[in-house]
């Protein structure tokens, strides 16, 4: 098993994704802060993985806080959510693990909880979200598994791994262990995904690890390889998925889908529920991320691009819904219209029939 982010006596223990796939390297992180900061450096990426970081961050702050009371509590941990936020603005993830710690010190409050039991209720459920996310990745895998065919190619883009989320499984690439656990043979063609370089350096390391064939291309050939017959679906992770199913991923990943449409291949996006932001109407209203000029005019320390251009660096783009064959998440597949099966799927388990 990947292990990802974890909680330790010491502090928060992550694997420092910016020097995979060469070297394998873990950082203790002993402060909230430091943890925001390693969001916001990408130490730890991809959405799932960063509402787990954000949890254990906002835990560890608050079992730090020197404070005598419960207000005193409430006070620092108000803040840290403010640091916590303002780390990265597309994946909602983080937002949803910053609201469900803010709902239990919110009931410590309402319960008069004693300091000290305050800061272990926060622990608890940061560790709850931790094991929710590597079950629903699971569920999530054998939902998509339905949808991969024995002998299958599937072209995928970013990382959507073990290593963008809590470890172990992964939404996209969990789809694809999914197919491998029901007895189905996969193969993969992994898009490097520039400028970081999340498809060459996490996705066909982790892949390697795990002896599924994996085969690595640049972002500009994946229109010559559907072209060419070699793969026979698409299957991406996602940032925010819009209540009528438009999805934020990747920066390419739209042209991805794009491309498959042209092909009549398959694209699939692979989310646990706590992506869908029902409170986002469509993909227009979702924030988009631009990152430092340098992550496209260097890769590392050597300088790739002329002193003094003008650059973009969109870190997200949205693929439409009407690309989108089919949503895979944690309780079951969703078709069009999104807007209806959406709403379903991420309805109170109690209000819900058993997904299908």
């Amino acid at each position: 098993m990947i292990k990802t982010v974890e909680w330790t006596s010491g502090g928060v223990r992550m694997l420092d994704q910016r020097l995979l796939p060469t070297e394998e390297k873990y950082l203790v992180l002993r402060s909230c802060e430091e943890v925001a900061d390693a969001i916001r450096k990408m130490v730890v990426r991809g959405a799932p993985a960063i509402g787990v970081s954000a949890a254990m961050g906002l835990a560890l702050g608050a079992s730090q806080s020197v404070g005598s009371s419960i207000a005193d509590l409430a006070f620092d941990f108000k803040h840290m959510c403010k640091v916590m936020g303002a780390t990265r603005p597309t994946a909602v993830n983080l937002f949803w693990a910053i609201e469900r710690m803010r709902g239990v010190m919110a009931k410590a409050r309402t319960e008069k909880l004693g300091v000290e039991q305050a800061k272990q209720k926060l622990v608890d459920e940061a560790l709850a979200i931790f094991a929710e996310d590597i079950e629903s990745n699971r569920a999530l895998g054998r939902f998509g598994a339905d949808l991969i065919s024995d002998g299958a190619t599937v072209l995928t883009h970013c990382n959507a791994g073990a290593l963008a989320t809590a470890g172990d499984y992964g939404t996209a690439l969990g789809v694809i262990r999914g197919a491998i656990d029901a007895g189905k043979r996969v193969a993969v063609i992994a898009d490097e995904t520039r400028p970081f370089l999340q498809g060459s350096r996490l996705t066909a390391w982790e892949l390697a690890q795990d002896n599924i064939p994996v085969t690595l291309i640049t972002d500009n050939m994946a229109g010559h390889v559907m072209k060419q017959g070699k793969v026979d679906c698409v299957v991406v992770g996602a940032d925010r998925i819009a209540a009528n199913g438009d999805a934020a991923n990747k920066i390419g990943t739209y042209m991805v889908a794009v491309l498959a449409k042209q092909h009549n291949i398959p694209f699939y996006v692979a989310a646990p529920i706590s992506t869908i932001d029902l409170a986002v109407a469509t993909g227009d209203d979702i924030p988009i991320e631009e990152r430092d000029a340098r992550e496209v005019t260097h890769v590392r320390d050597q300088q790739l691009a002329p002193d003094g251009i003008n650059v973009h660096n969109f870190a997200f783009d949205v693929t439409p819904n009407e690309l989108i064959a089919a949503i895979i998440t944690d309780r079951g597949v969703a078709r069009a219209p999104y807007t209806d099966s959406l709403k379903k799927l991420a309805a109170p388990r109690s209000a819900q029939a058993p997904a299908q």
